[in-house]
């Protein structure tokens, strides 16, 4: 075979799963419930972030919560401050690409 193929979950229960990390890209599906979501972080390479379900409730830097939902994709910028969060009845389900692929750090264990 020439391909090369990834399977993701399609459960509804919190998920966060490294689908694909190499010297390319970081292909990332995350799951997640009302009032989850991911620890406040700052982004370590341009990201790319699809809604597939549901409503993103999303801080970047110091501006409000802003909301999005099925079909929109949010390119943010390398070295942003992201608060991502559910803040809905609905489960949130996202498909995050980071490209190019953050560098591994050899300080960090």
């Amino acid at each position: 075979m020439v391909e090369e193929i990834y399977s993701i979950s399609t459960s509804n229960q919190k998920t966060i799963e490294k689908v694909i990390q190499d010297d390319n890209i970081h292909y990332l599906h995350m799951i997640f419930n009302k009032d989850e979501g991911l620890p406040e972080h700052f982004s370590n390479s341009t990201v790319y972030m699809t809604v597939v379900r549901g409503i993103l409730s999303i801080g970047l830097n110091e501006q409000d919560i802003h909301e999005y939902s099925l079909g929109h994709v949010l390119k943010i910028p390398y070295k942003t401050k992201m608060n991502v969060k559910n803040l809905h009845e609905d489960v949130l389900e996202l498909i995050v690409i980071k490209s190019p692929a953050p560098k591994s750090n050899p300080n960090h264990r």
